[in-house]
């Protein structure tokens, strides 16, 4: 009973992932579609992106804080109805200005619910269930991405992007599900505002900027890399990844690596989890940089999403855990919303090396670099160590 207890709430809160990792998704199919409907310049497209991870910065920092103020439950709630409500707004816009503005609304949203939902599995297990369940529910993330890819593929050329995204709109029904059978955890008192407590007391500050450089090496490479890889590949001759059969096998291959990744939680520590999937994330990029067959460019995109997928999963399990539960959810969106930033620049730094015709290799040695300072930070700058087991932890928070 206590397990199946136990896998409904990660069911019920891995759906509210599901549904995030979904809107993302779809922004990538709807895209081209705008691009001709309105006749957009690629800097305007790029705008849509770049407000879109502006507004999840800003759905971090603050959903993350309130999580710690009014509850876990209460904000991951109001996340979801942000961004539904977003595409339900997105489904009327006229136009490319009114349709960057609802993106940053639903950027709020989607920022707010990935450190609320950590946040709120992180303070329902202990120790290497905790560890395991972060994994797994960061694995309804490649969940999200098939169902984007099935409506894209063959739902959209049906009704048109509008209706489509109304389908996602109507998330906002779940938030009921989630009012009647989501669980509060209780949130320990303390007497100073939680980003006074995080900025102010040494060794908080110092895990926050650590795992937010973490999480923007993480997320600079991982939006780099792939919001690029379908052009990347066209310029090369490589066709096949307009295909249904590349989407749904990036997508696929993301699950097994969560999957392993959770299973070696209480095998070998998390810093040796993700420490292996940066690894095999640098030696994947390198393979796929220099691939030159359909065969090839299938495989190494494969154990790239693999590997790259997984490292997100671990380092997920990893950041909540390094902060007392009544912080937990600040410390969570400031490393998060760190991280974004990372989201922002990626894109936009491969972009300008593609245009000033840097070769792919060189382009994928950039982010080996970037990986390889993350290895770095993680062995020498990251303790594995749950902040409940410090010392000292209540007197800094209380005094």
């Amino acid at each position: 009973m206590q397990l199946l207890k136990e896998y409904r709430l990660l069911a019920i809160i891995g759906t509210a992932w599901l549904f995030d990792a979904m809107d993302v998704a779809m922004l990538s199919f709807i895209m081209p579609l705008i691009k001709t409907e309105w006749q957009l310049a690629p800097a305007q497209l790029g705008l849509v992106g770049a407000t879109t991870s502006l507004g999840m910065v800003v759905g971090a920092l603050i959903c993350g804080a309130l999580a710690d103020r009014i509850g876990r439950k209460h904000v991951l709630i109001l996340t979801l109805a942000i961004f539904s409500i977003g595409n339900l707004l997105l489904t009327l816009t006229p136009n490319i200005m009114a349709f960057i503005a609802v993106r940053f609304l639903t950027g709020i949203g989607l920022g707010g619910e990935l450190p609320v939902a950590a946040t709120l599995v992180a303070d329902s297990y202990q120790g290497t269930q905790r560890s395991k369940m972060l994994v797994l529910a960061d694995s309804f993330w490649a969940i999200g991405w098939i169902v984007a890819s099935l409506l894209a593929f063959w739902v959209m050329p049906l009704i048109g992007w509008r209706l489509t995204v109304l389908i996602t709109a109507c998330t906002i029904l779940y938030t009921l599900l989630l009012r009647r059978h989501l669980p509060e955890t209780p949130i320990e008192p303390q007497t100073r505002p939680s980003y006074k407590v995080l900025w102010r007391t040494p060794v908080f500050r110092r895990k926050t900027l650590l795992l937010g450089l973490l999480w923007f090496i993480v997320m600079l490479t991982y939006y780099g890399m792939f919001l690029w890889l379908p052009s990347i590949l066209v310029m090369r001759g490589f066709s096949i990844v307009h295909s249904f059969s590349y989407t749904l096998l990036m997508s696929l291959a993301q699950l097994p690596g969560y999957y392993l990744a959770a299973f070696l939680m209480g095998k070998i520590s998390r810093k040796s989890v993700l420490t292996i999937y940066l690894s095999g994330t640098i030696v994947s990029a390198l393979a796929f940089s220099l691939a030159g067959s359909n065969f090839s460019v299938l495989l190494s995109g494969a154990w790239l999403s693999f590997f790259d997928l997984g490292a997100w999963g671990t380092l997920i399990a990893l950041t909540p855990s390094q902060f007392p539960q009544a912080i937990r959810g600040t410390g969570m969106g400031a490393a998060q919303s760190i991280g974004r930033i990372g989201a922002m620049i990626g894109p936009y730094v491969v972009g300008l090396l593609l245009q000033i015709k840097m070769p792919l290799p060189g382009i994928f040695g950039i982010f080996v670099i970037l990986l390889l300072l993350g290895i770095a930070i993680l062995t020498w700058g990251v303790h594995d160590v749950d902040a409940q087991q410090k010392a000292g932890v209540a007197s800094d928070l209380k005094s």
